[in-house]
């Protein structure tokens, strides 16, 4: 299969390429009424085109930024490459940040125009367009602009207009953007303080899709389900690579509608993040510990056998024809109706943003779905390392990618370089040289490589907790195993200078009043619910259920249970779904003190 074409050094070089090579009816299919609606190579392309025009009689200029402020959808890309195709940065904002938070990125980054898409997001702009005043535009893509507004389609239509008046414009701006150029400032969650702009070029993005198309590879034959929120770039990138290669993609309704999505669409390829498989896996047993005796027997035949089958693969040993033959029926009795759920068609998913637990990427496997961790930050644009179809290792997050370099500092930290690593920080020369201290960046993760070059991440070098026992305890990997309980929404480890481990736990309140209601035990409150001395016991007894591997160290000896899950609102979590760890447990550090008070 070919690579990714030499001719595309800049993002914008993807568009001509999709034109020339790969055309197709449905590029893109989003929801309309119900049913998913094809855009063509063709209408995409017209319209990024006349947007971009249309962008630059707004005042768009090489260097101007650009925000970027809409949930997924076609127009999300299309206003993309637009910018970028003018010489603008983008400046991706996550929809469900609150207007103050909104306010300071759009301040931090200069943006000068922002496209949001919906009237109800554009509330958000206007709470805080006053205190900004080099904000000049805003920009609605659905129609019904209102005051302070103008609508894509006015900005497509003066778009229109230029390309009649000056029929090269377009192709000027775009063959002046250089692979060095600034394309993107992305803001870093801030899961360890106050978000931070990383500036990336175009040259670190394209080197990105280069090198994950070398080990990945998308073709014309595929469609991706696309859920992951755009402003995040592991899905970014992987869309401009799924464009540069003829690929299909197809916008969830939302994170509620992924599963129903699945089945309408039947997805070849899926970019996703750890939390869909532990909850995917979290169901699937719950209905099986619910079912009849011999429903479960049949179930754990089957997933011994698919788990026999898994580490003779990954090992490079051939499969006896037993073993091929009572796998054929483990498939067909009892994995096929797994399989059916994703819509049939998966080849892999590639799974990123935190460490997947090895016994739920092994168990996917067994069930015949490929799943492929990799590793990256933002500031690395942002793949390091992922296993690939053919060289994969279950617990890990796979092999450096080509032209890119890690290494594991003394302390355990992961160290990066390659043409993916950012600029640097937008505006934050101090922090850049921290971040580059020695010419390598420094992740600020913990990690090791396995015997066979495999990296493993073990955990936030700010998150490990060192006990007054001087024992060091990696906390996601212990959450990562928690999540997989179908009686646990949220976990938050903690125990740092403390005699033992504890948890702070979020239950999955629809579970646990069932198991209350079917025991008898009535509650008038959430909170009268986890008050209750032999709930908490039950609770950690799933816990430690969930947990038997750990070390005596590790093991979790109390917990507190919480009556709602953690917040964005609140500052509790980031954009992408982390906790800020640091926050949460000064949050809750008086009933964390009452755990160890004795």
């Amino acid at each position: 299969m070919p690579g990714l074409s030499a001719d595309i050094t800049t993002l914008p070089g993807i568009l001509p390429y999709m034109e020339r090579i790969c055309p197709r009816h449905d590029l893109f299919l989003a929801r309309s009424e119900g049913v998913f609606v094809p855009i063509s190579t063709a209408e995409f392309s017209r319209r990024v085109r006349r947007f971009s025009l249309g962008l630059r009689r707004l005042g768009l200029r090489p260097g101007v930024k650009v925000a970027l402020l809409s949930e997924n959808r076609p127009e999300w890309i299309m206003a993309d490459l637009a910018i970028l195709c003018a010489g603008g940065i983008t400046v991706p904002i996550y929809t469900s940040l609150l207007p103050d938070q909104i306010g300071h990125l759009l301040s931090d980054s200069e943006a000068e125009i922002v496209v949001c898409s919906t009237r109800e997001l554009g509330l958000k702009i206007d709470a805080v367009r006053g205190r900004i005043p080099r904000l000049a535009h805003a920009v609605l893509v659905d129609d019904a602009a209102g005051p302070g507004f103008s609508s894509m389609t006015e900005v497509e239509s003066q778009g229109a207009l230029e390309e009649r008046l000056r029929p090269e414009a377009f192709e000027q701006a775009v063959s002046a953007v250089r692979p060095e150029d600034p394309a993107s400032i992305i803001y870093t969650s801030g899961t360890t303080g106050e978000p931070k702009g990383v500036l990336l070029s175009h040259g670190n993005i394209v080197s990105n899709i280069r090198a994950t198309d070398a080990v990945i590879h998308f073709d014309q034959g595929d469609t991706a389900l696309s859920f992951l929120p755009l402003s995040h770039i592991l899905e970014r990138m992987a869309t401009y690579c799924l464009l540069a290669k003829g690929a299909s993609i197809a916008y969830a309704g939302s994170v509620e509608t992924v599963a129903a999505d699945m089945l309408d669409v039947r997805p070849t390829i899926m970019i996703s993040v750890p939390r869909l498989f532990e909850k995917i896996y979290a169901k699937v047993m719950e209905q099986v510990l619910a079912g009849s005796a011999a429903k479960k027997a049949i179930f754990f035949w089957a997933l011994g056998i698919g788990r026999t089958r898994a580490r003779r693969v990954v090992s490079g040993k051939a499969l006896s024809r037993g073993l091929a033959f009572r796998y054929g029926v483990a498939r067909r009795l009892v994995f096929s109706k797994i399989l059916a759920r994703t819509g049939g068609r998966i080849r892999y998913f590639v799974c990123g943003g935190a460490p997947l637990s090895e016994d739920i990427d092994e168990f996917f496997y067994a069930a015949g779905l490929l799943v492929l961790p990799g590793y990256g930050l933002t500031e690395t644009s942002p793949i390091l390392s992922g296993n690939t179809p053919d060289v994969f290792r279950f617990g890990t997050v796979g092999k450096p990618l080509p032209g890119v370099e890690i290494r594991i500092a003394e302390d355990g930290e992961i160290l990066a370089r390659g043409p993916n690593v950012m600029l640097g920080y937008y505006k934050k020369e101090e922090a850049t040289r921290t971040a580059m201290e020695g010419g390598w960046f420094h992740t600020g993760d913990i990690g090791i490589f396995d015997e066979d070059g495999f990296l493993i991440i073990t955990d936030r070098k700010k998150d490990l907790i060192v006990t007054s026992g001087g024992k060091n305890v990696a906390p996601q990997p212990i959450e990562s195993l928690l999540l997989a309980s179908p009686y646990i929404r949220s976990a938050v480890v903690v125990g740092n200078g403390r005699k033992f481990v504890s948890a702070l736990i979020v239950p999955d309140f629809e579970k646990l009043e069932a198991y209350v209601a079917e025991n008898s035990m009535p509650a008038s409150s959430r909170t009268e619910l986890i008050g209750r001395e032999e709930i908490v016991g039950f609770m950690l007894a799933e816990v430690q259920r969930a947990t038997p591997q750990l070390a005596p160290y590790e093991r979790i000896k109390r917990i507190i249970l919480l009556e709602r899950d953690f917040g964005l609102e609140e500052g509790e979590i980031t954009p992408t779904l982390k906790v800020r760890r640091a926050f949460v447990e000064a949050k809750y550090k008086a009933i964390i003190d009452r755990l160890y008070a004795d």
